[in-house]
């Protein structure tokens, strides 16, 4: 019985000490990924708008080898980029927020634009991840898919002397209109960055986080 007892004794002890190691290999993997995303500029990549985001993904390309056009803001056919080396490759480009995952009609857009443009590849690239649905028609449908992770590889690729935080600041975001009144929605300074307020303010008091 004693040697039952001890036996138990011991197999908790290791169990407690295995968790604590365990605890411990998840911390500093936590704090090893905030320093590559902090490395990467994720912070100011989840902070643009679709429009800011193409054209960094743009100059991305432009420094791994790429020539990338972006495409009209209306009629794209799903694409956002359409960029050549060895093959032309559509890309759509899927600025969300970290925490919401990109579905399957992104991949069933690109593959569209992949037979209108006659590519040779097509690729959804989002600063996010992708729901199941996506990754499993994606695979079948021979969609590349580049999400949070593989878009903070590609960036450590070329240690770029460009900064997302420069797009951000520089880069005017895609217009649109308020909702409540029609009217157009202008860029505006706050304490906490820029957002978008109405220009017929302050008759219409509607303003909007830029990366909504």
């Amino acid at each position: 019985m004693d040697n039952f007892i001890i036996s138990i004794g011991c197999f908790l002890v290791f169990v407690l000490i295995f968790k604590s190691f365990l605890f411990l290999y998840q911390v500093l993997r936590t704090r090893k990924q905030q320093k590559a995303l902090l490395k990467a500029d994720m912070p100011y990549i989840d902070k643009m708008d679709g429009r800011q985001f193409e054209i960094y993904l743009q100059v991305l390309f432009r420094h791994l080898g790429y020539h990338p056009e972006i495409t009209k803001q209306s009629g794209d056919f799903g694409a956002d980029l359409i960029m050549e080396r060895d093959e032309k490759i559509v890309v759509q480009a899927k600025r969300y927020g970290y925490k919401n995952r990109v579905s399957l009609s992104a991949v069933q857009e690109v593959y569209g634009a992949k037979a209108y443009y006659r590519a040779n590849q097509a690729w959804v690239v989002t600063n996010s991840r992708f729901t199941k649905q996506a990754k499993e028609l994606a695979a079948a449908c021979d969609v590349k898919l580049v999400d949070r992770e593989d878009l903070q590889t590609l960036i450590d690729k070329i240690n770029p002397t460009f900064k997302a935080q420069e797009i951000y600041e520089n880069v005017t975001p895609e217009a649109r209109k308020c909702p409540t009144c029609g009217k157009q929605l202008v860029v505006r300074q706050g304490k906490k960055g820029h957002f978008f307020g109405c220009s017929s303010f302050p008759s219409c008091c509607h303003t909007e986080q830029i990366n909504k």
